[in-house]
């Protein structure tokens, strides 16, 4: 019962002072406002990068032929291996009778470089890339219609494609199902006849954050998927051998001991090479590192954006101190009425922890409205989270506890009879 009538004696004290609260809430609210606003777009940007990465497979493990004892770092060119060096059809083949348990899919691919299709007025921008059919789910490629590219294409050497639905835009009349039709590619001197089997959806890099190149139809260039073995016979490249590939891994593999058991199996046919060795890289490794650089640059950031609570809790401790000398004759009163110490020390601590909780709770609702403007343009909406929310509070009433004490302290300690004779 005592304490609701300090409560309520701290709320008539801000209704009678509606603008000097407010002010005196402001570094509060700021403060609060800030770090929910900060750690909420900070979580939203953490989706947007994690979900861009797994986009480009999560559980993928690149492994591929490097140079022994090279040094990310180094300036020079790297050795070139020759095709002696390079990881066989067979290599892949024995590992995938070995860990089949262990892997999704195996996706080998060759770039062919830029190209352009054309058909009269109509044209279409393209990257030629030879694959082989582990590279659609590896890559989470959506298909739209049709099919992408099978075994057979790759046996067969086979002139099909895959294309984007932008490449269909722009290379066919609305309503014309592309499929089957025969598409002209100009790279470099070489013209090349493919037949289309299937159309992808294209997805710009970093348009699920919010940002990134604008989407022109006419200019933008889109991967035109191909047999892996036909663009090695289009390039003159050797046929079944590979610098690079792609492991998709089964999600609940263990990626780390996985890797080693990669390195190790690929290893025994690189023992008696001087030169070259198998390396490998996991996407997994990398989402790793990047939630916890995302995480803590957001915790970072919070942390200086809390440092104007700080500031706010001083303006707390000023104007109660104001209080207190502005009540001398009220507490000089109270304590000749027998008002004890502790109780004059509660009525202003109470008062502080109630401005400053009623700046929390203001700040939290800046906040939350801040955070979700925030997030909302980096393409992944979102509200803070229930527990952030008690804890700016918390803290809040924390700052009102202990920047409240001293001017509470102050005014316990008051002798009542030079309080009432207190002009």
């Amino acid at each position: 019962m005592y304490l609701l009538e300090n409560i309520q004696l701290a709320l008539e004290g801000l209704r009678a002072n509606k603008m000097r609260s407010l002010l005196t809430m402001l570094g509060i609210i700021i403060g609060i406002s800030a770090v929910i606003g900060i750690v909420t777009v900070g979580n939203s940007m953490t989706h947007a990068v994690t979900d861009q990465m797994q986009q480009l497979g999560a559980t993928n493990i690149i492994v591929m032929v490097q140079e022994r004892g090279m040094d990310m770092m180094q300036t020079t060119a790297p050795a070139m291996p020759t095709d002696s060096d390079l990881i066989s059809d067979e290599m892949i083949e024995q590992f995938y009778e070995r860990y089949n348990n262990y892997i999704t899919a195996i996706s080998l691919s060759a770039a062919g470089g830029n190209g352009r299709a054309e058909d009269g007025r109509l044209f279409a921008n393209v990257s030629l890339m030879g694959v082989s059919p582990g590279f659609r789910p590896s890559n989470n490629l959506e298909m739209m219609s049709g099919r992408f590219i099978n075994d057979g294409d790759v046996l067969s050497r086979r002139h099909t494609a895959v294309v984007s639905h932008r490449f269909v835009e722009n290379m066919f009349p609305h309503g014309t199902d592309p499929l089957g039709q025969e598409v002209r590619v100009t790279t470099g001197s070489n013209i090349e006849t493919f037949v289309i089997v299937g159309v992808y959806e294209y997805i710009p890099m970093g348009a699920g954050m919010g940002f990134g190149p604008p989407i022109d139809n006419v200019n933008i260039r889109t991967d035109m998927y191909i047999p892996v073995s036909t663009m090695n016979a289009i390039n003159a490249s050797t046929q079944g051998v590979h610098m690079v590939f792609t492991i998709m891994a089964e999600p609940t593999v263990d990626f780390r001991a996985f890797e080693g058991q990669i390195r190790r199996f690929f290893g025994t046919f690189y023992q008696n090479n001087p030169r070259f060795t198998v390396s490998t890289f996991s996407m997994d490794m990398m989402l790793n590192a990047t939630e916890e650089i995302m995480g803590t640059l957001a915790v970072a950031v919070a942390v200086i954006a809390g440092i104007s609570l700080i500031v706010g809790g001083v303006g707390v401790m000023n104007i109660m101190l104001v209080s207190v000398t502005e009540r001398t004759r009220e507490i000089g009163t109270r304590k000749a009425l027998g008002a004890r110490n502790i109780s004059i020390r509660i009525q202003f601590v109470v008062e502080a922890i109630i401005i400053c909780a009623i700046g929390g709770l203001l700040g939290v609702a800046l906040g939350v409205i801040m955070g979700y403007m925030g997030s909302l343009l980096l393409g992944f909406p979102g509200f803070p989270s229930f527990d952030i929310i008690i804890i700016a509070v918390f803290f809040s009433m924390m700052i009102g506890l202990f920047f409240g004490y001293y001017p509470a302290n102050k005014a316990a300690k008051l002798d009542p009879i030079e309080a009432l004779r207190y002009e």
